[in-house]
């Protein structure tokens, strides 16, 4: 069943079907640059999508040639003043703290599979976005690039937790400092992304990368994203040893781990239902 959501702007689309629920970033005018309307949106929408049993995996991606340009820079010229607005200081800080959590960390932390799918350019905020899913697909033709330090900023949204934890600490770095441009098939080699396909197939591969995720064991996913989560933020062998037992022994308890067992033995392929 193919559901179209209705988010309350047209800066954010949204489509759940079977079991999937894509996200399109839709500012193709700018880029995708993010917006307070798609911001308050995409808040919104993951927060309900966590929660929703019927999501099951969650596809974030951009409406046009880019995936998403992070901030709006030409607006931040033209106010003079790219963080505080009409805001104080403080206040300032508090937003933005309260934006990033509702996001770039909802989609990192969030039980279910997330995938972000880039078209075309991931630039400073949105690049965060996109290294916060737990994996990318980018067309042939995309770039990814951090840009924060071409306008004078120091970087959000997570991206240089993410970057860290993906390829190192002294490689973010110097993507971070220098800004560099990387092609899809470099991002790929550093690992960055998981999968490149030609422009033309991006929709198709990532829809049956999610279907694949969708059609999965949704409880052993959830603790799946705690374990290494757990992992990144704890780095105690024991600690990450003890959670594991847990979580293995109460997937053993589940409908779909019985149900697997049984399909292995018999010779044909799961299927799971998320109990």
């Amino acid at each position: 069943m193919d559901t179209n959501i209705d988010t309350g702007t047209q800066d954010l689309l949204a489509d759940l079907q079977d079991g999937v629920l894509t996200l399109t970033l839709n500012r193709p005018e700018a880029r995708n640059a993010m917006s307070g309307d798609m911001t308050a949106a995409l808040s919104t929408q993951l927060a309900e999508a966590e929660l929703n049993t019927d999501v099951r995996c969650v596809v974030l991606t951009g409406a046009g040639k880019g995936f998403c340009a992070g901030g709006d820079v030409k607006g931040m010229a033209a106010s003079g003043d790219g963080t505080v607005g009409n805001n104080t200081i403080d206040a300032a800080i508090h937003r933005q703290r309260v934006n990033q959590r509702a996001t770039a960390g909802r989609l990192y932390n969030m039980p279910k599979p997330t995938i972000a799918a880039l078209p075309g350019a991931a630039a400073g905020a949105g690049l965060s976005l996109a290294l916060a899913c737990d994996m990318r697909v980018m067309a042939s033709n995309a770039i990814m690039t951090t840009a924060f330090a071409r306008v004078g900023f120091s970087g959000d949204y997570g991206g240089t937790f993410f970057m860290s934890q993906l390829i190192g600490t002294a490689k973010a770095r110097q993507l971070y400092f220098l800004s560099e441009r990387l092609s899809a098939e470099q991002a790929l080699d550093l690992g960055l992304t998981n999968w490149v396909c030609e422009a033309d197939e991006l929709a198709t591969k990532t829809r049956e990368i999610a279907d694949q995720l969708a059609a999965g064991p949704a409880v052993a996913f959830r603790y799946m994203k705690e374990n290494f989560a757990r992992a990144m933020s704890s780095g105690d062998v024991n600690d990450c040893l003890d959670l594991e037992a847990t979580h293995h022994v109460h997937c053993g308890q589940t409908e779909d781990h019985r149900n697997a067992t049984k399909a292995f033995v018999e010779k044909r392929e799961p299927v799971f239902n998320g109990r």
